[in-house]
């Protein structure tokens, strides 16, 4: 082979694998273990609804008055800007004062931040110690009570593969990580 036919072949082949690449970069590897909790809707909610589909997942509760404000609308505007794009990927979040974030109370915590439920799950149903687990031994997040009734927990958005498993994590209050999320989700659904 000629040293032009060789510069041609090799292009090609860069430009097709381009052309397909559905590949991001990760930061994480940790498989999420089967679950079913409780929804805004007061409906069973679990894994096997997510199953086969990129999904985001996050923490918050709903008297937060530190972190949970930012985090929440940061994630309905992450939200927003992927359906205006099309991209209609699940999120969820893991409420972690699951005594107080009543189905009800979740409910009305995403109508006050504009967060479109046909793609947004708020979860509950579990106790404390449950959702701790999760945190702390799967998304490798810090989540324990504090002073006020008040939780120190993860500000972290993870993107999730179809198989279950948490492969990236992002800075929920940084901009640059949240348009780096939706770059990546845009990558991975590739329409």
């Amino acid at each position: 082979m000629n040293v032009k036919k060789a510069v041609i072949y090799f292009a090609a082949i860069l430009f097709l694998s381009a052309c397909s690449s559905k590949h991001i970069e990760t930061n994480m590897s940790e498989v999420i273990p089967n679950f079913s909790y409780t929804s805004q809707d007061d409906k069973p909610f679990g894994l096997q609804d997510t199953k086969g589909e990129w999904w985001i997942a996050y923490f918050s509760y709903t008297h937060c008055t530190t972190v949970c404000p930012r985090t929440t609308a940061n994630m309905v505007g992450i939200q927003s800007e992927l359906n205006n794009e099309g991209y209609t990927p699940q999120i969820v979040s893991f409420g972690i004062d699951p005594d107080n974030d009543t189905p009800e109370v979740l409910r009305n915590y995403a109508k006050d931040y504009g967060a479109d439920l046909n793609s947004f799950t708020f979860l509950t149903g579990y106790d404390f110690e449950t959702v701790r687990d999760l945190s702390i031994n799967t998304f490798r997040a810090v989540l324990e009570k504090g002073a006020l009734d008040q939780r120190s927990h993860s500000y972290y958005f993870y993107l999730i593969n179809p198989d279950g498993e948490i492969v990236k994590k992002y800075n929920g209050m940084s901009e640059i990580d949240n348009d780096l999320l939706i770059a990546d989700v845009k990558t991975v659904l590739g329409k």
